[in-house]
């Protein structure tokens, strides 16, 4: 062959990092070797893969056709080797979870699945929706868990488990313990939300904004826990998934409003990319995903049990 598995490796590390500096980093090359490697490849085969935009390599056409079969190459040849090394072929993975999901569920799911395949090595980046979908459309990571949607063209959404968002306040709240709520009632209320370009904020947005012209968002956090502590210390009200509220609920520092007429149910979905290869270690964990969801009819009712049969607390 005119290749190696060497320049593949540069040539996939270059177009996920758009940098040879930082892929030369992630390939533990020197920076030069990477260069070298890439030139020669180019050489071999009298073609260009990336146009140069100063220090930033993007790929071009034939550049982004290749990177999926230069990738799908390497992780066979990443599965035979573990093969060969009498390991189970699981490899490693690199898993994006946006907050609710990877702060309440991932990190549980993942301690199962490396308990599994002793050996496995996984990355989990836990970031909003917006940019878990722009990760895994750049094959940055292999597997997305989202709580939004994405209308990529490039990516297949695959639905997982119902979540279910809850409009909450703190138990000394005027309207805390009220019945038969109304959005009227919430006229006038400061709220505290999640940012914009999160799945969670997404949901909220089309089930209420137009219904609540006028409403007044005090604060817009990035963190779940930010927004539980905030409406706990009496600054508004606030709305994210039950599965984050479940211990709060469950211990009073927090209670739900339930409003009449509002629906804010969602799906916790898969994102991957189309042209991806499905390894071994993909296709595991969602196996494992899917089969500890089953039965659950709610993300905050899944429970994930540890080798001895006791139930995992989600907190």
């Amino acid at each position: 062959m005119k290749f190696s598995l060497r320049q593949l490796e540069v040539l996939v590390a270059i177009g996920r990092e758009s940098s040879v500096s930082r892929a030369a980093e992630a390939l533990s090359m020197t920076q030069s070797a990477t260069s070298m490697a890439l030139a020669e490849l180019e050489k071999q085969f009298n073609t260009r893969l990336f146009d140069r935009q100063g220090k930033r390599l993007q790929l071009n056409t034939e550049g982004r056709e290749l990177l999926p079969r230069a990738m799908e190459l390497l992780d066979r040849a990443r599965e035979l080797e573990s093969l060969l090394e009498g390991k189970s072929g699981a490899g490693s993975l690199r898993i994006g979870a946006t907050l609710t999901i990877g702060n309440y569920l991932a990190t549980l799911l993942i301690g199962d699945y490396m308990q599994q395949n002793p050996g496995s090595r996984v990355e989990l980046a836990v970031q909003n929706t917006s940019a878990i979908i722009d990760q895994v459309a750049h094959f940055k990571l292999d597997l997305g868990l989202i709580e939004g949607h994405s209308h990529h063209p490039e990516l297949e959404i695959t639905p997982w488990v119902d979540d279910e968002l809850v409009i909450f306040a703190a138990p000394d709240h005027p309207l805390a313990h009220k019945q038969n709520l109304a959005l009227q009632d919430l006229a006038g209320e400061n709220w505290i939300l999640r940012e914009r370009g999160s799945g969670t904020r997404q949901v909220f947005d089309a089930a209420l904004r137009h219904q609540l012209s006028d409403m007044n968002v005090l604060l817009e956090l990035e963190h779940t826990e930010a927004i539980k502590r905030a409406v706990e210390s009496g600054l508004g009200i606030g709305c994210i998934s039950r599965l984050a509220l479940k211990d709060a609920f469950k211990r009073g520092s927090l209670v739900p409003l339930e409003i009449t007429g509002v629906d804010l149910t969602r799906q916790f979905n898969f994102v991957i990319h189309k042209q991806k290869f499905i390894t071994t270690g993909i296709s595991k964990f969602l196996e494992l995903c899917n089969q500890v969801t089953r039965g659950a009819s709610r993300s905050d009712l899944i429970v994930i049990r540890k080798r001895d049969g006791a139930p995992v607390e989600y907190r």
